[in-house]
């Protein structure tokens, strides 16, 4: 009867110390990194084969004096909210962008700043209306490039103590009011007027040359005046097949005239 009190008196006890052991033991992912703090100061893990006592791999905790915090080494994607920004030339927009940075440090991201996430999403929105705000209308809308390398460089030089690289940050959406998209539109529309005024000018202009050159040539060469009126009538009579009056220069008769005066 003892024993059997024994033994159930065991089980339990045993059942904690499996429990305690099998739960020290933790498996990090390739691309995870573990900062590990042991009585509040940071230290690496007392088991971690194949690793530098961060991971990745299996790393083995003192059960209730090591805490662990879990880091991902892969690239986060991260939307930053639209933000209503006015530009240099008195344009309220509201733009939104994109953001893509990734750990380097993950003792440095766990210890610099409080949530790097958050710091980085908070330092990504103030950026991109600091920027901006600089920029003006027609800049923020063709100069996209140039922006996003601005917002890149400095929202990097932010992050980088807090062991945070930022690769790129792309504004993605810039929403105009009504009244600036139709004042745009009409003076897209007037560009486009003006371009087809200048065009049609243009070809008149190298058309009255070329007709130049052309009453020139035929002013040292009369025939060719004759020439060019046969060549019109053979059109005019191979289109219509009806009866068709036109008038005969004198110049196509004085050949004739001539030879009835001699």
């Amino acid at each position: 009867m003892e024993g059997v009190q024994l033994l159930f008196g065991i089980i339990p006890v045993v059942l904690i110390v499996l429990y305690i052991f099998f739960s020290s033991f933790r498996i990090l992912r390739e691309y995870e990194r573990a900062v590990i703090f042991r009585f509040g100061r940071r230290t690496s893990a007392i088991f971690n084969p194949g690793g530098d006592g961060s991971g990745p791999g299996l790393v083995l905790l003192i059960p209730f004096v090591d805490k662990m915090v879990k880091v991902s080494l892969r690239t986060i994607t991260m939307d930053v909210p639209p933000q209503d920004v006015i530009t240099r030339d008195n344009v309220s927009v509201k733009v939104n962008a994109v953001i893509f940075f990734r750990v380097l440090d993950a003792a440095k991201a766990v210890i610099s700043v409080e949530d790097y996430l958050y710091a980085t999403s908070q330092m990504a929105q103030t950026t991109l209306r600091s920027v901006l705000g600089q920029q003006e209308m027609d800049e923020l809308l063709a100069g996209r490039e140039k922006i996003n390398e601005e917002l890149t460089r400095i929202i990097d030089q932010h992050t980088t103590p807090w062991g945070v690289k930022v690769a790129a940050v792309e504004v993605k959406n810039v929403d105009l009011p009504q009244d600036m998209q139709r004042a745009m539109s009409k003076q897209a529309e007037a560009e486009r007027e003006r371009r087809a005024k200048v065009i049609n000018a243009e070809g008149e202009y190298q058309a009255a040359e070329r007709l130049t050159e052309a009453a020139t040539i035929i002013r040292r060469h009369p025939i060719a005046l004759q020439l060019r009126f046969l060549q019109t009538l053979g059109e005019v009579a191979s289109e219509n097949p009806s009866t068709t009056v036109f008038p005969v220069p004198i110049d196509l008769l004085r050949p004739f005239l001539k030879d009835t005066k001699t």
